[in-house]
């Protein structure tokens, strides 16, 4: 019974409005809303485009679960919640998507003692904090889509390098919709 109940409040879907949102499936209006909304600089616009093509042209893999199922065309790959407020301060956070983290089970005391805490919803980041002393040591810990702005040479030399765009058709996917996320550098 107590399953029940855990999984009854876990589906419970939110009252969000939203500021953007697209429309289910993946084409260039949608990789260019992304985009736009994102501020890209032109360099990520094309390195987006340039993966759509690459997932257009990739199957699905075949070294997980059977995928066969999966309708990729169904799917909003973009929505990005009305939020205000610097995203340094959890009290700026709305209040509907303050519980939806509480109802996921992350504690307050969890947030406090982490060296540095992210939280996404949808498409967007609401909120992004780094201890002090390590920002001081040079560390950075950001919103991929301000670092994409403040670091654009840091993040435009280490996007994508571990799983390139090439290597399937998911990381394909990544490359071509990302929003949010995070970007995190340790100095040598």
């Amino acid at each position: 019974m107590e399953n029940n109940s855990l999984q009854s409040h876990l589906d419970t879907s939110d009252e969000i409005i939203y500021r953007d949102i697209s429309d289910a499936g993946l084409n260039e209006k949608i990789i260019r809303q992304i985009s736009e909304s994102n501020n890209d600089p032109e360099w990520m616009l094309e390195l987006r485009l340039k993966a759509l093509e690459v997932f257009r042209s990739k199957s699905l893999p075949t070294w997980g679960p059977n995928l066969s199922g999966l309708d990729l065309d169904s799917i909003r790959y973009f929505a990005k919640a009305q939020v205000e407020g610097d995203r340094k301060s959890w009290e700026d956070v709305p209040d509907e998507i303050k519980r939806t983290f509480d109802r996921l089970g992350i504690p307050e005391a969890e947030k406090a003692m982490l060296a540095g805490v992210g939280a996404q919803y949808d498409s967007e980041v609401v909120y992004h904090n780094l201890r002090q002393e390590l920002a001081d040591l040079g560390v950075i810990f950001e919103d991929m889509s301000v670092a994409i702005h403040e670091h654009e040479e840091l993040v435009r030399s280490h996007f994508m390098k571990a799983i390139p765009v090439h290597d399937h058709k998911f990381a394909a996917l990544h490359a071509a919709v990302w929003s949010g996320g995070t970007f995190l550098y340790v100095p040598k």
